[in-house]
């Protein structure tokens, strides 16, 4: 069974998940189109941090940054041995739950380009592509979606 939990990013199997994913994107992405949170900017109070496990292993991270007039999904990972096993998607329901509840209308986020199960996931979800926003630039990298909740 999934569980899906608000979580400190600072719990250590949720820093090495952060970590893991940090790499990923630095891997696939030029540093001026890596748009993640650190660490310490996921424990900010405007930003939901939320890991699932199954047992006591922490396999997954997602994020929801509330922002004046939507929400924004951040830090989404999956660990890739757990990959495929639906935790994806639990981590989005929760993080869309969350948004309702803080009253938000829109979700929105920035994915690269080069994650195209992330674009499926997403889509799968109700997501579409959309115009850049926020701070953001439009990098050439990105990806933007958003959903009417």
């Amino acid at each position: 069974m999934i569980i899906v939990a608000r979580t400190d990013p600072h719990h250590p199997q949720a820093t090495a998940l952060l970590k893991q994913s940090h790499a990923l994107m630095q891997s696939l992405f030029p540093p001026e189109d890596n748009f993640y949170l650190a660490i310490d900017d996921l424990a900010a109070p405007n930003i939901h941090f939320y890991t699932a496990r199954i047992g006591e292993d922490m396999l997954g991270t997602g994020a929801l940054m509330v922002n004046a007039d939507y929400g924004e999904v951040k830090s989404m990972f999956v660990a890739p041995p757990a990959r495929g096993k639906g935790i994806a998607a639990a981590l989005l329901r929760q993080i869309e739950d969350t948004a309702r509840d803080e009253g938000l209308s829109m979700l929105k986020l920035e994915t690269g380009n080069a994650l195209h199960a992330a674009h499926r996931l997403y889509a799968r979800h109700g997501f579409r592509e959309c115009s850049v926003f926020g701070n953001y630039i439009n990098a050439k990298s990105s990806v933007f979606m958003e959903k009417s909740l």
